[in-house]
């Protein structure tokens, strides 16, 4: 059934109401830093048409998105959010767009980031700073804060960020939005400006987990212009997404995660463990040693593989980065060795080796996401800091390449937004769509609206 025979407004009213929407508050937020509303409005068009007809154009039939601007989009600048490429015009889009578009999806526009994804806070030198939402003198996390404040503000249904270290899932929790990120692998990076590529990740944002899950749907499977796309086939999970969480087993780690958050964070996390408990899932206290200095051995690899990929940038022209962005290049990545990467590398195989065991006893991993709230802007004027600080639990995963979705589940001081984390085993997506939804069945965090929605 179409949305008009369902008598739901159709897509041209809803990619208008986007497109006000962003006309309305974007001269606060920050959030985009293209809006592509002649070339939506036609493609919504386009989809009423098909709709009259009693057809659809896919799964996504007139979902709107806004994409990172890291992704390529064919005729549309991509900046990577930097004066590198502020005029860079590519002439394909990125796997991930062509299928969306295929599926029927709405393109807006394309979002702000930190420069070069590279960094927490999204305090762009050249495209703006990215607020919060939420309370607008605060970040919304990084790098693809801008898809996390342009989700929270209903610019769009979904908004595709990408994630390496915590780029999708900080945003996602910050801003009171739902998150994912994927298998490293399971979606095509081709023609994603990278930032670690052993570690990237597409990763989208929507409010309900139901969207991502049929985002995913979409977006995963086999690219073979891609050279770390995983050929593993994709199964058809849709079907089971709301079959709730009867007999599936969440582990819950007994140190590190909950010690290191604040209290409110801790219990949000624990009534999230409750609800989950009460519709038949089974806690387990786990043991995760190691957790602790996941962060120390994957910023060996991380700001290694970042700064390597621009070195030649740094040579020819280093005046061109902002300076937050050129200083965590030159002094992150510069200071390690190819014996501390190697050290790196082993670190990560055996962290990969303990949780194959932990995942024979659990389904599913509950933590925190961040163990703080969106920090105000003042108190993020040190990038390196700030990032570190918000990227306590999320590295753990990232050097792991495991899946890990985040949902909103409560709020701190009575207005920020709390995220939970769910981590799976590798290309258990499935698993963490079927929590997700139930979570989201019996609670309304997800659907609560961010202030400036009201202003």
């Amino acid at each position: 059934m179409t949305a008009s025979q369902a008598g739901m407004p159709g897509t041209e009213d809803r990619t208008r109401s986007c497109l006000d929407r962003i006309a309305r508050h974007d001269s606060v937020l920050r959030a985009m830093i293209t809006v592509t509303g002649e070339s939506a409005m036609l493609r919504a068009a386009e989809l009423d048409a098909v709709a009259r007809r009693g057809e659809s154009a896919g799964l996504l039939h007139g979902m709107t998105v806004t994409l990172k601007d890291v992704i390529w989009t064919e005729g549309v600048r991509t900046t990577a959010g930097s004066r590198f490429f502020e005029h860079f015009v590519p002439d394909e889009d990125a796997e991930v767009v062509r299928r969306l578009k295929s599926a029927g999806a709405v393109i807006v526009g394309k979002n702000n980031l930190h420069e070069f994804a590279y960094g927490g806070t999204t305090q762009n030198p050249f495209y703006g700073s990215c607020r919060n939402p939420w309370d607008t003198n605060r970040i919304p996390g990084g790098s693809s804060g801008g898809s996390g404040a342009a989700v929270a503000a209903d610019y769009c249904d979904v908004s595709l960020g990408t994630d390496t270290a915590g780029s999708g899932r900080i945003p996602g929790a910050l801003n009171g939005v739902s998150a994912l990120r994927p298998t490293a692998g399971r979606i095509s990076n081709r023609n994603v400006f990278a930032c670690s590529l052993p570690f990237d990740t597409i990763s989208p944002l929507a409010r309900r987990v139901s969207d991502l899950a049929r985002v995913f749907a979409v977006l995963a499977g086999h690219d073979p212009a891609d050279p770390l796309s995983s050929e593993r086939p994709l199964e058809n999970f849709l079907p089971a997404i709301h079959s709730g969480v009867e007999g599936l087993r969440i582990g819950l780690p007994r140190h590190y995660f909950f010690e290191e958050a604040e209290p409110q964070f801790r219990e949000a996390v624990m009534r999230a463990a409750a609800e989950f408990e009460l519709q038949g899932a089974t806690l387990v206290p786990i043991d995760l040693p190691g957790a602790e200095v996941a962060k120390d051995y994957f910023e060996k690899l991380f700001h290694s593989d970042a700064t390597a990929y621009h070195r030649q940038r740094l040579r020819e022209a280093p005046a061109l980065f902002g300076s937050d962005t050129r200083e965590r290049l030159e002094t992150l990545g510069g200071r390690f060795s190819a014996a501390d990467y190697a050290d790196g590398m082993r670190w990560m195989e055996g962290w990969k080796h303990l949780l194959r065991g932990v995942f024979t006893r659990v389904d599913a991993i509950l933590t925190p996401m961040a163990p703080v709230p969106a920090p105000t802007i003042e108190e993020s004027r040190q990038t390196t800091t700030t990032t570190r600080r918000l990227t306590l639990f999320s590295y753990v995963w990232a050097i792991a390449q495991v899946p890990v979705l985040v949902c909103p589940c409560g709020l701190a001081e009575g207005h920020l937004p709390i995220g939970l984390s769910l981590a799976a085993p590798w290309f258990r997506e499935d698993v963490l769509f079927r929590l997700g939804c139930a979570y989201q069945r019996v609670t309304d965090w997800h659907l609560r609206r961010a202030p400036i929605l009201g202003a």
